[in-house]
């Protein structure tokens, strides 16, 4: 494997209709094999942004259809993909699903997943959200994975603003955290570059951050700006506001090197 390989990021526009939704998807991931990248990621809920009903319609577990078929590709590829959260249907509750991040192998091989711990239950001036009403949350802490790029952590969205989810992952030894998101507009606008920029600094890694960007019905908008930043809080790629891919190399003796010369006294 080379020492330091690409990572690249997905920026979705997702919408309720899931067949769109896949084909982008499907023609992202051409793309960034294409470019010869290692780990592609995409955002969270990169293959539906709806309603209740439709969630639960397309929920599936993680032995179903939609993870197999992305488990082809990355095999197909040679890629790790990162599903940055799907809708995951709990046997037994027919209200509430899983928002489920799926990490798999160039291999095909299921790798991890992780359910999301922090919902997003807030009232904006313009805008109600509330997870819980559908979303079960996990029961688990953020895995961390050794891969052969490096070892990862996985996190989703909401979960960027509670530092000590990210600082457990740090002490176990994670060089890259990824942070599938979708952020609103107004939060975003605030908040998105500079808590990513900390989480990479506080911890001294890479934080990789697949967003949704634009409108995806007349009620909701998303921030967009992907990012991947490196230990030192240096801002690699961004995406502009429309889809698309940005990448940047992963250079883990870079995080060893900022620990070294930094060291904040954490084991």
């Amino acid at each position: 494997m080379n020492h330091t390989p690409l990572i690249a990021l997905a920026q979705t526009t997702t919408t309720d209709d899931l067949e769109a939704n896949l084909a982008v998807a499907e023609t992202l991931i051409e793309q960034a094999a294409g470019e010869g990248a290692a780990l592609l990621a995409f955002p969270e809920v990169f293959l539906y942004l709806g309603g209740r009903a439709g969630k639960l319609a397309i929920a599936e577990t993680l032995d179903g259809a939609l993870v197999t078929r992305f488990r082809e590709h990355a095999a197909r590829h040679a890629m790790m993909l990162l599903l940055g959260s799907l809708h995951e249907r709990i046997p037994g509750d027919p209200r509430h699903v899983h928002n489920t991040a799926v990490l798999i192998g160039a291999d095909g091989a299921l790798l991890a997943h992780y359910r999301k711990l922090k919902l997003f239950d807030v009232d904006l001036p313009d805008l109600r959200i509330r997870e819980s009403d559908t979303i079960a949350a996990g029961a688990s802490p953020p895995p961390l994975v050794d891969t052969p790029i490096g070892r990862i952590g996985l996190t989703i969205c909401f979960d960027l603003r509670f530092p000590e989810l990210y600082a457990d992952l740090a002490r176990r030894g994670a060089e890259l955290i990824l942070v599938p998101s979708n952020f609103t507009a107004t939060t975003g606008a605030a908040h998105w570059e500079v808590l990513l920029r900390a989480r990479a600094i506080d911890n001294q890694l890479y934080i990789a951050a697949p967003a949704q960007v634009g409108q995806h019905n007349p009620a909701y908008r998303s921030h967009g700006h992907s990012l991947i930043v490196d230990p030192w809080g240096i801002i690699l790629a961004e995406a502009v506001n429309r889809t698309g891919l940005i990448s940047a190399p992963l250079d883990r003796a870079r995080v060893g090197k900022i620990r070294r010369e930094l060291p904040l006294g954490r084991n």
